[in-house]
């Protein structure tokens, strides 16, 4: 071991955390949030507690991220004390280096408080800040020991990052940011279903699963869009979605082609999803259809590249890296591929890779990285800020 002490590795992002000790083979993943159901008032549910809830309908969503920044520091403070104490992890914490993850470019006024928080509030023996996207570079260069560049996406809950990485180390000018991310997706998704069917405005808990559930990253979106005007068994698009009534249906399901009618069974309430299985994923390809005016996934990808000193192109091009939630869209992958090979000069290979779970990739990264050697002049120990003060973490931490 590198770290003389346990590590603790904590990916905090906007939507879930996923966070466990370094010598654990899978993180813990926990929603980010508090939250308040209609059907128990009194109690707010603080990260996975809300699976406890019988009935979660028009959840109360309490984020301590806002734009993909954390600003509301009484919840995360309420949402970290549930990790770390006793009904989750039970850090020991003068004994605990912490390896936490934060934004691109995050304003340095987020990193005092996290910093001075980490330290002074719980009193963590060490810390090391870092961007999740440096995490998954350096598990990609392990598990690829020959390449030295990868080119990391990493497409989250508030928005996606496209970074080019060369032996471990970002190129800042050629960061991309497009600010759409799941968030959006799930409230276009309600945006569209409330004008079209059925209001489900105050429903974002059950949307997201429904997002999760059906849509999918359309190959061939003409085609897709033409299958979906058409009625009765040719359209293969269509599905009925069953929506959850907390009685019966604990959880929303999709029914299979064969039996998607348009006629609810019984007492059920069906959302029909026809084109909005793809038009909802689309967003990240097209983010001009909701009124953002940004390039898409693939055109930021080859804008990025050509941003990167010439040598080094090729070489991004075949490690193109797929992480975040969204990536876990049927076809993001060949899409992706498709599109950028359409961009890129035919002189280029591209190769895209799309790990087995995008949501965990990072916190494996962070798992390994703390069993390098390097890892102990990365981090800053208490005792070292006790001495040098905030600026010493400024200065180490390259975020």
């Amino acid at each position: 071991m590198a770290l003389d002490v346990k590590t603790f590795v904590l990916d905090n992002g906007a939507y879930t955390e996923k966070c466990g000790y370094s010598t654990q083979a899978e993180p813990r993943i926990i929603p980010n949030c508090i939250t308040k159901a209609k059907s128990e008032r009194r109690r707010p549910f603080i990260g996975d507690q809300i699976d406890d809830c019988k009935d979660i309908s028009g959840l109360f969503y309490i984020l301590p991220f806002q734009k993909g920044y954390l600003v509301n520091w009484e919840v995360e403070k309420q949402v970290w004390d549930y990790t770390f104490g006793q009904d989750v992890f039970n850090i020991d914490f003068g004994e605990t280096c912490l390896i936490v993850t934060e934004p691109y470019f995050n304003f340095t006024s987020i990193q005092e408080n996290m910093t001075e928080i980490l330290f002074e509030e719980y009193q963590f023996h060490s810390l090391l800040r870092i961007n999740a996207g440096t995490l998954s570079a350096h598990r990609y260069h392990k598990e690829n020991p020959n390449e030295l560049c990868c080119l990391v996406v990493e497409s989250g809950y508030s928005f996606t990052h496209i970074v080019p990485y060369i032996k471990g180390k970002k190129l800042k000018n050629a960061i991309r940011r497009i600010n759409v991310g799941g968030k959006a997706l799930t409230n276009h998704l309600k945006d569209i279903i409330s004008y079209r069917q059925l209001h489900v405005m105050d429903e974002t808990y059950v949307m997201n699963q429904v997002k999760e559930d059906v849509c999918y990253v359309s190959t061939q979106f003409d085609h897709d869009m033409s299958v979906a005007r058409k009625k009765g068994k040719d359209n293969t698009i269509i599905r009925d979605y069953v929506l959850p009534d907390y009685t019966v249906i604990k959880r929303g399901y999709v029914r299979p082609l064969e039996e998607t009618t348009g006629k609810p069974k019984d007492n059920e309430q069906i959302i029909r999803m026809n084109n909005e299985r793809f038009m909802v994923p689309e967003l990240l390809f097209h983010p001009s259809d909701i009124g953002v005016q940004e390039m898409g996934i693939p055109e930021a990808i080859v804008h990025s590249i050509q941003a990167t000193p010439e040598e080094v192109q090729p070489h991004l091009y075949k490690n193109i890296l797929l992480t975040g939630g969204n990536a876990c869209f049927p076809f993001f992958k060949t899409r992706v591929y498709s599109d950028v090979r359409a961009f890129a000069p035919e002189l280029y290979d591209v190769s895209v890779t799309l790990p087995e779970n995008p949501v965990t990739f990072a916190w494996h990264g962070g798992s390994l990285l703390s069993e390098n050697e390097e890892a102990p002049k990365m981090i800053v120990s208490k005792k070292m800020y006790e001495e040098n003060g905030m600026n010493l973490c400024l200065e180490k931490f390259d975020v």
